[in-house]
């Protein structure tokens, strides 16, 4: 197999710094629309990057559940994302959404969300999503798969007896960004990148060399 081989010329559309909204993420919400509209598959899926504890960047797919400030995903605190971000408290997100060739980039802050909001996620939630969010020490090392599978059922059985509740280990985080790219896929690599810069509380834009 020759992967050097592998290439996709991008030619659907452009990107001009006169076309795009002055608020990246009223920027990004037109976008994301845009991506439904084009049936993306798991529209809603990043990249999110942190830093491990060995210094090295740490990536993983996660979900992205809301956008008002800034980006907003779900996850358990203790598993790995939530002791890198305990430690320093930025992030990266990364979208790619190759029905429109385009991908976002997104830097930023990360801080949890509140606990009534975390609340009102979790309970939106399908009741085997709830059950599982208990199940699993997420990043911990088990022995078998059988041993996931004894714990859901003791969880199950918990639950048939007392009222679900969110566990204090899970809940949202919010990802606050100061620096987002859009980039639009372009013929001969020559693609286009805006980017927005949080300089003294005022967005700036500017274009990138491709």
């Amino acid at each position: 197999m020759d992967i050097s081989s592998i290439r996709k010329d991008y030619s659907l559309k452009s990107l001009e710094i006169k076309d795009v909204n002055q608020d990246p993420l009223t920027q990004f919400k037109r976008w994301f629309e845009e991506a439904i509209r084009a049936e993306a598959l798991e529209v809603n899926a990043m990249t999110l990057s942190t830093l491990g504890k060995d210094g090295y960047p740490n990536g993983r797919i996660v979900l992205l559940k809301g956008i008002d400030s800034g980006f907003t995903f779900f996850t358990n605190y203790q598993s790995e994302k939530g002791q890198e971000i305990e430690k320093l408290s930025k992030g990266s997100l990364t979208f790619f959404w190759p029905e429109l060739e385009r991908q976002v980039r997104i830097k930023g802050d990360i801080t949890k969300i509140t606990a009534e909001e975390s609340d009102d996620y979790f309970f939106s939630r399908p009741y085997g999503s709830q059950v599982g969010a208990w199940t699993s020490e997420q990043s911990s090392r088990i022995e078998s798969r059988e041993v996931l599978n004894r714990r859901q059922s003791e969880i199950e059985q918990r639950f048939d007896n007392e009222p679900m509740q969110r566990p204090d280990n899970w809940g949202g985080y919010r990802l606050t960004p100061n620096r987002i790219e859009f980039w639009q896929g372009r013929s001969s690599r020559l693609h286009d990148r805006i980017c927005y810069d949080l300089k003294s509380d005022k967005w700036q834009i500017s274009r990138l060399a491709p």
